[in-house]
């Protein structure tokens, strides 16, 4: 594994000690060259809530892996999210950095409905 990635994984595991010490459920990011991928994971770590990701059948057709897709993934996973009962989540970057694709999910997020 070379560097980059180790660093991006400390990142995460120091941010996700946090969230599951306090319990809260979680808002999980990851993002790929070609795809964005969301879930909404338990506060036990245990249960995926809701997820939606750039792989799904509405959002495939077009363009995967730029900023107006992650805001349709962050639309998405709120909508899901609702519906599954969820209303406050923790945002976990999973160590990335919060800009571009990232931060458009989120913002997308906020807007359908999500806090955090």
């Amino acid at each position: 594994m070379n560097t980059k990635t180790k660093a991006r994984l400390r990142r995460a595991t120091k941010s996700r000690v946090h969230m599951r010490t306090a319990g809260a459920v979680r808002l999980s990011v990851h993002r790929t060259p070609q795809h964005i991928y969301a879930q909404i994971i338990s506060g036990d770590s245990k249960t995926i809530l809701a997820q939606a990701s750039t792989l799904d059948k509405d959002l495939r057709s077009s363009a995967t892996g730029n900023v107006a897709a992650a805001a349709a993934v962050g639309k998405l996973v709120a909508e899901r999210a609702k519906a599954a009962g969820v209303t406050s989540v923790a945002f976990d970057r999973s160590g990335f950095r919060y800009h571009g694709r990232v931060k458009a999910l989120a913002e997308a997020a906020r807007e359908g409905g999500l806090e955090f």
